[in-house]
């Protein structure tokens, strides 16, 4: 079935529907990532987006039981140049056009990619639809401009319950603004004994379970949006060691008193490289975030910048000294990606150890 896909500003796209054949609306964006895109569809950072693929070739070793960030996918579309039908691998269980129908996620293939990713970082990330290619630019540019867009990502994100993967280690809380579930297994790697809690928990809830540290997830949408677990941040600066990663890295600016603002087109991919100003070396990390902290506004905060982006100078880690809380905009768990900032939860790890013995 042709369909098309088409953009806020009347640009259009005709491609080759696969997975589900429904219309769908989205911010549309795209990720630099070669590999790794059943870990990308089930990352619940891309919730709402309609996710390009710059590498041309997608679905060609399926879809396996292991490589899942959550339950289900969370994007709203995957656009790919070419899509494998048959693919082979000995992991594999099913197809990735399987995989999209089962879960009523629209695919379309065919299109110039690489014009459309051109197009984005020109005119930064723009709202879409993928429509039938019958319906009229206006028809369609009608249709996007009424769509109910939300505002509530990490609500929907979130787990609606808390829960606990026990073990005999060091307390951590984890706040889920829409968590990877790679994070988790860092956690359990560790040792942690990991209570998982929804985003709007209170500080005095967070503080009965008696942590030794808390770790701000990472999550869809704009930060500023996350009014409730900002409240919740800025009660447990100097409580209890806090660490964020991405969405997290951002919420924790924000209770700091810092700002963020959003980006004109993120950085999504798993060959971004960042630079330590602490040791001078050079990290080759994963992304997802459409949104940075303004450095300006750090200035009497008392947040100093770790880390930063060496293509664009961006702000890429902060720390709160004082407070006993440090961040960082990449994924320290990879997943998919390079393994160069794995030893971030070391850092976690040490602040805590810090924090018993200065509590002893």
């Amino acid at each position: 079935m042709i369909k098309k896909l088409l953009l806020e500003d009347g640009t259009a796209f005709i491609g080759e529907a696969f997975g589900s054949l429904q219309d769908v609306y989205g911010e549309v964006v795209f990720t630099t990532a070669m590999s790794g895109y059943q870990e990308l569809l089930t990352d619940p950072s891309f919730s709402g987006q309609i996710l390009t693929m710059t590498y041309p070739l997608m679905g060609n070793y399926g879809i396996n039981r292991d490589d899942y960030e959550a339950m289900g996918p969370y994007l709203s579309a995957l656009i790919v140049r070419e899509h494998c039908p048959e693919p082979s691998n000995f992991r594999m269980n099913r197809t990735l056009e399987a995989y999209l129908t089962k879960y009523g996620i629209p695919g379309l293939a065919g299109i110039d990619t690489r014009r459309l990713t051109r197009h984005i970082r020109e005119k930064g990330a723009v709202k879409g639809a993928i429509l039938p290619a019958e319906v009229s630019t206006e028809e369609g540019l009608l249709r996007i401009k009424n769509h109910p867009w939300r505002t509530d990502a990490i609500a929907q994100a979130s787990t609606k319950n808390p829960y606990v993967m026990p073990a005999s280690g060091k307390r951590v809380v984890l706040m889920d603004f829409g968590m990877k579930g790679s994070i988790l297994k860092a956690l359990n790697k560790a040792g942690y004994h990991v209570t998982v809690v929804p985003h709007d928990t209170d500080a005095q809830t967070i503080l009965e379970y008696q942590p030794d540290g808390v770790l701000l997830s990472n999550g869809p949408g704009d930060p500023m949006d996350a009014v409730k677990p900002l409240e919740t941040i800025r009660q447990l600066l100097g409580q209890v060691p806090l660490f964020g990663i991405c969405m997290g890295h951002q919420l924790l600016a924000l209770a700091g008193g810092a700002k963020t603002r959003k980006m004109k087109f993120g950085h999504r991919g798993a060959n971004q490289a960042v630079k330590d100003l602490r040791s001078g070396r050079v990290l080759i990390t994963s992304q997802n975030h459409g949104y940075e902290v303004e450095e300006d506004s750090l200035a009497g905060t008392g947040l100093e910048v770790t880390y930063r982006c060496v293509n664009d100078g961006s702000v890429e880690g902060l720390a709160l000294p004082a407070l006993q809380a440090f961040s960082v905009q990449f994924h320290p768990e990879s997943a998919p990606g390079p393994h160069d900032a794995q030893r971030i939860f070391e850092e976690f790890a040490q602040l805590m150890e810090n924090r018993r013995k200065q509590d002893a």
